[in-house]
């Protein structure tokens, strides 16, 4: 792609602009463990619902997920995003007040108050083992990957480049100057996407030439036995998925826990419902629309439909905003698990296993560290994933967090459910999660991944219920109690949640 000087300057100038706003929103605040970690627990609604949904989208999706628009799972991807709606607004009224009242810094610091510290440490070393091999290398390789596509830049050096944006105000500013940066790459993300699916759709010849052209890619329900995403891995494991997700899942939650009031908490994950429904308009279709454009192009690489889309359809001027947007959803999703698995290591690991006595200042410099050491080594893994047998990053991303998903749910679902669960329990299911997973993966290989996980998941409840038998405990925990904050749900927040969960509905209806 040939870019002009106002492209140019558009792309550096966004970045400038974005990380001069987050360090400046976040000055001064940084140097305390709760500021740092938490923004001061004083994030409004607004602001957590978008920083939620710039963490969230990323090459992950606008790679990832258009590449499997454009191939063959088509519209039946966007059930990532739209569970994740229902499942997002349905969390913020059941678990989030529990994480609320309990004042918790992080997720793995809920399971030391309801099982033991052994419980803690083995989700805080998984949870940032997942984060660093996986999520944040994905994310790196598939950023580097569509500056390579654009540019032609070297792909290892585009993987540096990024991974060095996001960790240097992630580093300095904390989770404040993460979730200021994500408040403008948040929204430029959403528009540029919107604006490359009319840009899109006017090449396709409108909405009826596209539909006709792609009906059998415009469903939903893909059959049973689709190896792809069938609908019972949809109805049955991808659940499990989105609990963790929404609700368990620390480079998401730390927004929630990070809220000034449990309103805006709700409100924000509400919010982000809202924005998610963007997603199959803003991410999927045009991935569709790529590969209906330029089918020669994306038969072998269908994860390059949306830098193609990109690179072919845009006019001078709009590249280097389109860029900047997509270069700004990758350093947006680095930021946050950089973030998050510097938050859960320090605190989770080594404040609570070998410093308990730190300074808060010595805590601040350990997670600032950290994100430099993790960033460095998601930086040396990314370019691996080139290797064509992981299966696309899409693919890679979600079946490798299989082997955390049924375990960690198991944990926390069974927990609050079931309370005299012992702690032997809630160990048992961190532990054999991962094992079952694994052993359904290498000898279960005619079944979905999602489906794997709903069996993982069933068995590690059913081993719970069966030590909960046979050694349970005389009295249930009682977890700490913040007593600044009102729990009281606001019923204007329940009906637009309401109103977010029926306008999936409808979405289904439709593309049924």
């Amino acid at each position: 792609m040939v870019l002009s000087l106002f492209d140019w300057i558009l792309f550096i100038g966004f970045f400038a602009a974005v990380i001069s706003f987050s360090l400046h929103k976040s000055r001064g605040g940084a140097g305390a463990e709760e500021d740092y970690f938490l923004a001061g627990r004083g994030l409004p609604w607004w602001l957590i619902g978008i920083s939620i949904v710039a963490a969230n989208i990323s090459t992950e999706q606008f790679v990832g997920m258009a590449g499997q628009g454009a191939g063959a799972v088509g519209l039946a991807v966007s059930w990532w995003q739209l569970i994740g709606s229902v499942g997002i607004v349905l969390i913020a009224f059941t678990l989030l007040p529990r994480f609320l009242k309990a004042g918790i810094y992080t997720m793995p610091e809920y399971l030391e108050y309801r099982y033991n510290v052994v419980a803690r440490s083995i989700f805080a070393i998984l949870t940032v083992a997942i984060y660093v091999v996986v999520l944040l290398t994905a994310v790196l390789f598939s950023g580097g990957l569509t500056l390579h596509t654009i540019f032609n830049i070297d792909l290892s050096l585009a993987v540096w480049v990024i991974g060095g944006a996001a960790a240097f105000y992630t580093a300095i500013g904390g989770l404040k100057a993460v979730a200021y940066a994500d408040l403008i790459q948040g929204i430029a993300l959403l528009v540029g996407g919107l604006l490359v699916f009319a840009l899109g759709l006017n090449a396709c010849g409108g909405w009826s030439e596209f539909y006709a052209a792609n009906e059998d890619k415009l469903h939903m329900v893909l059959p049973a036995d689709d190896a792809n995403l069938p609908w019972t891995g949809v109805m049955g494991g991808m659940w499990i998925v989105l609990i963790y997700y929404c609700g368990l899942n620390q480079f998401i939650v730390q927004r929630n826990l990070a809220a000034k009031t449990l309103r805006d908490g709700q409100l924000g994950m509400v919010f982000a419902g809202g924005l998610w429904l963007l997603v199959p308009f803003a991410i999927v279709m045009p991935g569709i629309m790529a590969f209906q454009l330029f089918p020669g192009e994306l038969a072998e690489t269908p994860d390059k439909a949306y830098p193609t889309l990109i690179a072919n359809l845009l006019p001078t001027g709009l590249r280097g905003f389109l860029l900047a947007a997509l270069a700004g959803a990758i350093t947006s999703s680095l930021a946050s698990m950089l973030n998050s698995a510097s938050t859960i290591f320090t605190l989770d690991v080594v404040q609570r296993l070998f410093r308990k006595d730190a300074e808060q200042a010595q805590l601040v410099w350990l997670g600032r560290i950290m994100v430099l050491v993790f960033v460095v080594i998601g930086c040396l893994l990314a370019p691996m994933l080139a290797d064509p047998k992981f299966g696309g990053v899409f693919q890679f991303i979600q079946q490798f967090q299989g082997y955390i998903w049924p375990g960690v749910v198991a944990a926390f679902v069974f927990g609050m459910i079931v309370k005299k669960a012992p702690p032997a329990a809630g160990v048992l299911a961190l532990v054999a999660g991962p094992i079952l997973y694994g052993v359904l993966q290498a000898f279960a290989t005619n079944i979905h991944f999602l489906l794997q996980v709903l069996i993982a998941f069933v068995t590690v409840c059913a081993l719970m219920a069966l030590v909960t038998i046979v050694s349970p405990m005389r009295e249930p925990k009682v977890l700490p109690e913040r007593k600044d904050l009102d729990l009281e749900t606001d019923p204007k927040v329940k009906v637009l949640g309401g109103a977010v969960i029926l306008a999936v509905v409808v979405f289904v209806i439709i593309f049924w």
